[in-house]
């Protein structure tokens, strides 16, 4: 198996649910899937309803706050950046053992932005997956360097917005 690396990014929104989408096709397939989330709020009744389709597809968040990094206190923010590294360490240990088939890392880019972790360093990390492992990353800006490296790029904006979206049955 050829693995890539793909990214979705961009203002808009869909960038989880498009990674996810790709997840769940490969969880069809028999394929092992895991999803690292990071800088989301602690609880979704989503990872809740998702949860029905382990142990195909895994999610694990590791923050322990049910708000937004950015919402946080700088007190708050400390004591998550300790659950950041754990979800970046674990990141490390997945992509060492290839013990997944795809692996998404959710919002990954946001570390950049809040100066958790340097492009040069999440670039390494990715690098450090194989060839057999298909890697998604999402979040909003696009680091430098890594369109170079990713097979697909897929810039999510928005062209109207008018409230939240209904979704009909």
């Amino acid at each position: 198996m050829d693995g890539s690396i793909q990214i979705y990014h961009g203002t808009g929104r869909g960038k989880t649910t498009a990674a996810l989408g790709l997840g769940i096709r490969a969880a069809g397939q028999g394929k092992q899937v895991i999803m690292v989330q990071f800088l989301k709020g602690k609880h979704s009744n989503t990872v809740d309803f998702l949860k029905k389709l382990e142990p195909e597809l895994q999610i694990f968040r590791f923050e322990r706050e049910s708000c937004n990094f950015s919402d946080l206190s700088p007190e708050e923010q400390r004591e998550q950046l300790d659950n950041i590294q754990t979800a970046l360490f674990y990141t490390k240990k997945v992509l060492g053992t290839g013990q997944c088939d795809m692996l998404i890392l959710d919002e990954i880019f946001g570390l950049i932005d809040y100066g958790i972790i340097d492009a040069g360093g999440l670039k390494e990390l990715v690098l450090s997956g194989g060839d057999s492992m298909d890697i998604i990353l999402t979040g909003r800006n696009l680091p430098e360097g890594f369109m170079e490296i990713a097979d697909c790029v897929y810039n999510i904006s928005t062209e109207k917005e008018a409230g939240d979206a209904v979704i009909l049955p």
